[in-house]
């Protein structure tokens, strides 16, 4: 499973897309982009954050979790 924590976008939001591709979490965290912090989801931004997508069993989620 692959997740994405807003909070790692630098943003104080605890939403967490899952999905089991990273094209899955992107369309899921573009909606919430879009919908809560009323971002134009661009392909820079759409970048940033694909790069930010993460298996749940990484060392980058134990990061993500504890920035909570």
């Amino acid at each position: 499973m692959k997740d994405f924590h807003c909070r790692d976008a630098g943003l104080s939001c605890d939403f967490v897309a899952r999905g089991s591709t990273k094209e899955e979490v992107l369309a899921q965290a573009g909606q919430h982009a879009a919908s809560v912090h009323h971002l134009d989801v661009t392909k820079e931004l759409a970048i940033q954050v694909y790069a930010l997508i993460h298996d749940e069993s990484s060392p980058e989620h134990a990061r993500s979790l504890s920035l909570r």
